[in-house]
């Protein structure tokens, strides 16, 4: 069997030997260079032609954000970032998700050593993922503070009522969901109903993932709160560490965010948060299953089906990992599976039917 090539790009010593022995423990992987600075890599990965690297964030020489571009523009390859766990870490982070990274894992700011050993499983894993994963060769990258500059403009105080305000999309991700979920989101209006999502992350960047949302979307984008109303014109997401449902309170929906064990090894659980769907919106919901490696949330979007749901599968061509909608649809739970820049026109449609519906009932 031919093991997975892996390079690893970092300016400590001390993380290169880890992440190193790290790889080498495992049958399947090897690590074939260790480089301190994305110069040094350059020239490796074009002398070994690896199947993966690792990537740190901050490094001499050349920043990794920049290395990172000029690879995905030049010669696209799957990377997973292995970034610090900061407020600035988690930026870097998800401006790397933007310029094309596969994945990430988040070292230790103290006890390195021992911090990622415990790592190693995911680590090894999200290798795994990425070496299946599709890249794209990426356009002439922004400048990190260009998305934000570049914003929606400013929201209207009160969303007109032009879509059913009852209904709810309900979308699951994980990896390569992030970019997915920002280009969806951008392509829906302020007044669209509410939305809730539930994408595999680590605590510590879902808010400034949110954050960071908010700034591009028409729409307004938060970290979930527990006890707070679900409201059309609004998206919540699922804190990282915790699972969230939507349940009824009287005549509202509000989000419920709790500490449980980890659902289909993870928390937050697409298959929690479908399965509330299921059970409380029924037919006024609508699913969306977006790239993500695994099957968490299959059965419950199947589930959703049974109980009136509307489900949309993001199609193999669109995906970076095509596991979760391929469960998805192999479990029977979707209608439509579309690319994925056609999901957002579609949900619309939809949602604008039950609006109009529900204007003739008046």
């Amino acid at each position: 069997m031919d093991k997975t090539r892996v390079v690893v790009v970092d300016d400590s010593a001390l993380v290169r030997s880890l992440l190193t022995e790290i790889i080498n423990r495992e049958p399947d992987m090897e690590c074939v260079g260790a480089a301190s600075d994305p110069l040094v890599a350059r020239e490796m990965i074009r002398n070994l032609n690896p199947d993966v690297i690792t990537l740190d964030v901050e490094m001499p020489r050349m920043d990794g954000l920049d290395f990172l571009a000029r690879l995905m523009r030049l010669r696209p390859m799957p990377v997973v970032m292995v970034s610090t766990l900061t407020e600035r870490g988690a930026e870097a982070t998800l401006r790397a998700l933007e310029l094309g990274a596969v994945d990430f894992v988040s070292k230790p700011r103290v006890g390195v050593a021992d911090g990622l050993r415990l790592l190693a499983a995911d680590l090894t894993d999200k290798l795994r993922v990425a070496t299946r994963a599709t890249v794209h060769r990426s356009a002439a990258p922004t400048a990190p503070g260009q998305a934000t500059s570049a914003a929606a403009p400013p929201r209207p105080a009160a969303p007109a009522r032009l879509l059913s305000t009852e209904k709810i999309v309900f979308i699951g991700a994980s990896t390569g969901g992030t970019e997915a979920t920002r280009v969806l989101l951008m392509a829906l209006p302020h007044n669209v109903s509410a939305i809730v999502i539930t994408q595999h992350m680590p605590p510590g960047f879902t808010r400034s993932y949110a954050a960071r949302l908010d700034g591009l979307c028409k729409i307004g984008v938060t970290e979930a709160q527990d006890g707070e109303r679900i409201l059309p014109g609004h998206a919540y997401i699922a804190p990282g560490g915790l699972h969230m449902t939507v349940e009824r309170s009287g005549s509202n929906y509000i989000a419920r965010v709790f500490d449980a064990e980890p659902v289909n090894r993870h928390r937050p659980s697409v298959e929690v948060l479908f399965k509330s769907a299921a059970r409380v919106v029924g037919p006024n919901a609508l699913g969306v299953m977006l790239t993500g490696m695994g099957a968490d949330g299959a059965t419950a979007m199947r589930e959703m089906r049974d109980a009136g749901a509307y489900n949309i599968a993001q199609d193999a061509a669109s995906c970076v990992v095509f596991g979760m909608p391929r469960e998805a649809i192999a479990a029977g739970a979707t209608h439509e599976v579309l690319p994925l820049e056609k999901i957002a026109p579609r949900l619309l449609e939809k949602l604008s039917v039950g609006a109009d519906s529900t204007m003739h009932r008046l």
